[in-house]
């Protein structure tokens, strides 16, 4: 059975739990060697549009998109919990069309969503849970507004920013939300807002006391294009790997050795 959101939201390594362990995953290999591995967590996240589409942003994703990616991990069946991220404008016109979206990603496997943004989220929220959906919020280096930070920037780095995001987490948590993702802020405020909540908390550039962390597949495989963020520890080089497999590949088709008989089928005259 896979792990619940309300399983998730009581595991706070200030009472003894082990550290949560999400990964992001996009189809259903990714999702079912992550789970063999036991990974607690799977984020659909819209980070396919960096890592699987190219793009520069998480911006261009759609949410049919996402349930696209949705119904594939969900393919794995994978004991692991799936929380999908709703996309940009998903959730930003308002609550019903928030249901929506959220229902949507539902019907296509995810069993739980997240979305980013604090105080001004908490209609959604609300709704979201008035709809029976578990929400994960997400503060701090939230990527769906690069445009309004001027890049990807670490946040909270003031004492009265840091404040502030203390404040819009607990709110979210006295929302209902059963997790929070902190991402790119100094690791004394993560510590600090795991410290300010009885839910936990889930970092990404947030320092070693938050209750889990979160990775991307390809950054923790080492397949991506662009040099590594600072928070990222690269547990392979399979970009690498890949590239020389496939050289391998080409190099015996062009030889010609690439099929070899044990490769090919008999004719009917021939003993198989």
């Amino acid at each position: 059975m896979s792990l619940s959101a309300p399983a998730i939201r009581a595991r706070k390594r200030s009472r003894g739990d082990a550290p949560i362990v999400m990964l992001t995953a996009y189809d259903e290999p990714s999702a079912r060697y992550a789970d063999a591995a036991g990974v607690d967590i799977l984020l659909v996240g819209d980070s396919v549009a960096n890592v699987v589409m190219g793009q520069a942003d998480t911006l261009h994703v759609s949410l049919d998109e996402m349930a696209h990616h949705v119904a594939a991990v969900a393919a794995a069946h994978p004991r692991a919990h799936i929380v999908a991220d709703m996309p940009w404008l998903s959730y930003h016109v308002g609550a019903h069309e928030a249901v929506r979206s959220g229902a949507q990603l539902v019907r296509a496997g995810a069993q739980s969503v997240k979305l980013e943004g604090g105080h001004q989220r908490r209609e959604v929220v609300r709704a979201l849970l008035d709809a029976e959906i578990p929400v994960m919020g997400h503060l701090g280096l939230t990527p769906q507004s690069v445009l309004a930070f001027g890049g990807f920037k670490v946040q909270a780095k003031s004492h009265d920013a840091a404040s502030l995001l203390v404040q819009d987490a607990v709110g979210l948590q006295d929302e209902g939300v059963y997790a929070i993702v902190i991402e790119g802020v100094p690791a004394r405020v993560g510590t600090e807002v795991t410290a300010a909540l009885a839910i936990p908390t889930i970092g990404i550039g947030a320092g070693p006391d938050t209750d889990g962390q979160v990775l991307v597949f390809h950054d923790l495989l080492g397949m991506t294009s662009r040099p590594p963020a600072r928070f990222v520890r690269q547990y392979a080089q399979l970009g690498a790997a890949i590239t020389e497999a496939i050289g391998r590949y080409a190099a015996d088709v062009r030889a010609g050795s690439f099929p070899s008989p044990a490769e090919s089928y008999p004719s009917p005259e021939e003993p198989a």
